[in-house]
């Protein structure tokens, strides 16, 4: 190989390397990135009065109040009081905040209100069910320099972001409900019978519960009842309970695959850059990420499950009847960050 040839190399390989890492910070910035456009685009659509709703500042008290049940008043601005053209700007900003796969559950729980509202007609006292009741709040300005905030909330859904300098630095505390969690009625059209919304949350837990020898589920159960709700739900910020449960560490190479999984069917819900990203941080430590169960180990139960790593705690609970009194039918999954749901560190 003459030394011509060597140089020649050298730079296409140094030319590959600076292009891999400039598209590496394209990738990381992407998804932050196209949340500023979708946002500053979705808040030009809007008049003043409507403005006055879904625009407030980065440190507004109301960012950090959240809930994913039914709520007579809620921040932002209502779907509902949107025109056409404003909802395509708001989904397409909801579409930029979250996967394919994140975006497609959220849009189907926003029509599981159709199907609650048809299997409780008639009753009495129940809450009101509406597809078009979302609310969209964007806190601070959506600049490509700057820090913002994003919620987009109602019932079983609850998204709260925060973007810097183009980065979502911060995706908690994320909120993904379901009722029924497996549907067993087929009078709504647009919602298939059988259609189970967070299956892959709730079967990967099952599996790895299965999977477990009678030693490990004795440091695996902590109750024999499950939780009746996941904890500190509407909280500023999450339990800070020390972990329980089975740690990474005692579980065979298999089991930790599947414990892997698990956390990575919630992380499959935000854009990829930053599941990857996350990801990293966790993999460094799975001998101390801890799984613990509570409640039935087979469904149509009431169940319970959290893992709980070093920044992060999963929290599972499926014990509610469904709105046909289907027992154990109705799930509320959370993630959020032990370092700081809203990107706000957590005093210590």
């Amino acid at each position: 190989m003459t030394i011509k040839t060597r140089a020649l190399i050298a730079v296409c390989m140094l030319g590959f390397v600076i292009a891999s890492v400039a598209l590496a910070r394209l990738e990381a910035t992407a998804s932050g990135t196209q949340m500023s456009q979708q946002a500053t685009a979705f808040l030009a659509s809007l008049n003043d009065e409507q403005r006055a709703k879904a625009a407030l500042g980065l440190d507004a008290p109301q960012r950090t109040d959240w809930h994913f049940i039914p709520k007579a008043t809620r921040k932002g601005l209502q779907v509902r009081e949107m025109t056409e053209e404003q909802r395509k700007k708001a989904h397409g900003l909801l579409a930029a905040s979250l996967s394919k796969v994140g975006y497609g559950k959220a849009v189907k729980i926003m029509d599981l209100e159709n199907l609650l509202k048809e299997l409780e007609k008639g009753k009495t006292g129940t809450p009101l069910r509406d597809p078009e009741r979302y609310y969209f709040t964007v806190f601070g300005k959506p600049d490509a320099d700057g820090k913002w905030g994003l919620s987009v909330e109602g019932h079983h859904l609850s998204l709260n972001f925060v973007v810097d300098k183009g980065n979502i630095t911060s995706f908690a505390p994320l909120a993904l409900c379901a009722n029924p969690a497996t549907v067993m009625s087929d009078s709504v059209p647009s919602i298939k019978k059988g259609l189970r919304l967070l299956s892959s949350e709730e079967e990967l837990a099952f599996n790895l519960l299965g999977s477990l020898s009678a030693d490990q589920k004795k440091k695996a159960i902590i109750a024999e009842k499950a939780l009746a709700e996941v904890r500190a739900a509407g909280e500023p910020q999450p339990s800070q309970a020390a972990a329980e449960g089975i740690a990474g560490k005692d579980l065979n190479e298999k089991q930790r695959g599947q414990l892997k999984n698990l956390v990575q069917a919630y992380l499959a819900n935000v854009p990829d850059d930053v599941a990857e990203q996350r990801l990293k941080t966790i993999d460094a430590g799975w001998d101390s990420v801890h799984f613990a169960w509570a409640g039935a180990e087979e469904p149509g139960v009431g169940h319970y499950y959290k893992v709980q790593g070093d920044a992060f705690l999963i929290e599972f609970v499926n014990t509610q009847p469904d709105a046909a009194g289907n027992i154990a039918n109705h799930i509320h999954a959370v993630w959020r960050s032990l370092e700081g749901d809203f990107g706000i560190p957590v005093k210590k």
